[in-house]
C-alpha cells in the first residue's frame, strides 16, 4: 500500500499511475500532472489538520490557484509508480507560493511552482487566517535557486 510521509518539511504523496491517467501510447496525460499535485497539496493541508474549503465556515472559503507552471523533464509511464514532492517556499499574508516536483525513484519527472490564495465565494481575496498560517509555518522551506 502506498502511503503519504515527511521527509524534513518535505510532503511526499505516491501515486500509481493506470491506465485512465495516460493517453494512447502509455504516457501520462500532460494535464494529470496538475491533478497529482492539486491532490498531494490537499493531502498535505489534511495531514496537518487543514481543509482545502472552509464551505461550512461563517465566513465560507476556499484555495484557489493564481498562478501554476511546470516543466515536463521526463514522461511517467502505466504501472509507474510515482512521488509528488511538495515543500512550502513562501507563505505570505494573502499567498502560498509551494514548489512540487514529480519523481520515479531518483528521477525526477517534473518541476513545478504553484502560488495559491484563499478567496470567498464570490471569488475576493482574504487574508489567510492566523490559525492556518502556524498550522503551515512549520513546513516552510527556504528557496532554493
Amino acid at each position: 500500500m502506498l502511503e503519504a510521509r515527511v521527509e524534513g518539511k518535505t510532503f511526499i504523496w505516491p501515486v500509481r499511475i493506470y491506465y485512465e491517467d495516460t493517453d494512447l501510447s502509455g504516457i501520462v496525460y500532460h494535464a494529470n500532472y496538475l491533478r497529482y499535485m492539486e491532490r498531494a497539496r490537499t493531502e498535505f493541508f489534511r495531514s496537518i489538520g487543514l481543509k482545502a474549503s472552509y464551505l461550512e465556515a461563517d465566513d465560507p472559503a476556499a484555495w484557489a490557484l493564481r498562478k501554476a507552471a511546470v516543466e515536463f523533464l521526463r514522461p511517467a509511464k502505466m504501472d509507474d509508480v510515482i512521488e509528488v514532492r511538495t515543500r512550502v517556499v513562501n507563505l505570505s499574508g494573502v499567498r502560498l507560493d509551494a514548489d512540487q516536483s514529480i519523481w520515479r525513484g531518483s528521477e525526477q519527472l517534473t518541476r513545478g511552482l504553484v502560488q495559491a490564495c484563499i478567496i470567498s465565494l464570490s471569488g475576493k481575496p482574504k487574508r489567510i487566517p492566523p490559525e492556518i498560517r502556524d498550522k503551515i509555518l512549520p513546513f516552510l522551506s527556504e528557496t532554493v535557486a
